[in-house]
């Protein structure tokens, strides 16, 4: 009988522990995620990971550019990368990669965008460990400040617009695939180059907007304004693919800098597979963030 007490006892122990690991409040917990070969970086007092990829044309000699991509509610950096994957072009551009990795909450990986409360699905300060990490880098790598760029996709896309909002002392421009922008809206301190790519048959976040989330036309509205350039934008289209994908670009705002979306016309929730004039998604986001430092258009 003894026997039995003591397994039933560690079992009942098992599951405590199961519990308290997916509750709300254990942000600590790895349990939703695994990553292989990425930086353990302490944050608020909380383990934190990213993966960080330097490109074999780098030379510590010159600076060089910084690139974050954000994976999307409920991944690891370990499973993004392989379908989001900039590393190619890193290589090709010579610029620094990090894939940061979100934290734990009920049992899924989430990124915050806001300051602490607003539309936050934990208490878990992002915006922080975004730049414990440029300075964690900084601290080994030679990278230009004034080319820090940020993209991601779904909530990854929500965490680089607010990044655009709260940290642009720090970031050039940005871009967000299949994602939104929160209702917690900073202000900038320079004008931000923004880059949306967007489907119209998103049934996460729909493109058209819902009572949870903006639609792509009210953000894309919000740069426009704010950078105040053109409001009739250019438009091209690529009818290649299986999706018709058509191209806006809104130009000549303050510092010379543009706000453009790739709207795919049935396009799902999805980093898109698909190609525009030859260029796949990590290429259109790097041609376009890239013609910008922080003083707007190079």
């Amino acid at each position: 009988m003894l026997k039995y007490s003591i397994l039933n006892n560690l079992l009942l122990l098992s599951l405590i522990i199961s519990i308290f690991s997916c509750s709300e409040g254990s942000d600590n917990s790895k349990s939703c995620y695994s990553n292989y070969d990425s930086i353990t970086l302490l944050h608020d007092n909380t383990e934190r990971e990213y993966i960080l990829y330097i490109p074999e044309s780098y030379n510590e000699s010159s600076i060089t550019p910084l690139m974050f991509n954000f994976h999307g509610y409920g991944e690891s950096t370990s499973q993004y990368i392989e379908y989001a994957d900039m590393r190619p072009i890193s290589d090709e551009e010579n610029f620094i990669l990090v894939y940061p990795q979100g934290s734990c909450m009920e049992g899924s990986s989430h990124w915050n965008p806001c300051p602490i409360e607003g539309d936050n699905k934990s208490n878990t300060d992002d915006v922080g460990f975004v730049e414990a990490i440029i300075n964690e880098i900084a601290g080994q790598y030679n990278i230009d400040f004034d080319r820090i760029y940020a993209t991601g996709y779904s909530n990854g896309g929500m965490m680089a617009y607010g990044l655009a909002n709260y940290k642009s002392e720090l970031f050039a421009a940005v871009s967000s695939v299949s994602g939104s922008m929160l209702d917690c809206l900073g202000t900038p301190s320079h004008p931000i180059p923004v880059l949306h790519l967007h489907g119209t048959s998103d049934e996460v976040i729909s493109y058209y907007g819902n009572n949870l989330y903006s639609s792509a036309q009210n953000t894309i509205n919000h740069w426009v304004n704010f950078n105040n350039t053109n409001t009739n934008p250019i438009i091209e289209y690529d009818e290649t693919n299986e999706v018709t994908i058509e191209h806006y670009k809104y130009n000549e705002g303050y510092n010379s800098v543009s706000v453009e979306h790739y709207k795919y016309i049935g396009g799902e929730h999805v980093w898109f597979q698909e190609t525009f004039q030859g260029k796949n998604t990590a290429e259109l986001i790097w041609n376009f963030v890239s013609k910008y430092d922080i003083n707007g258009l190079l």
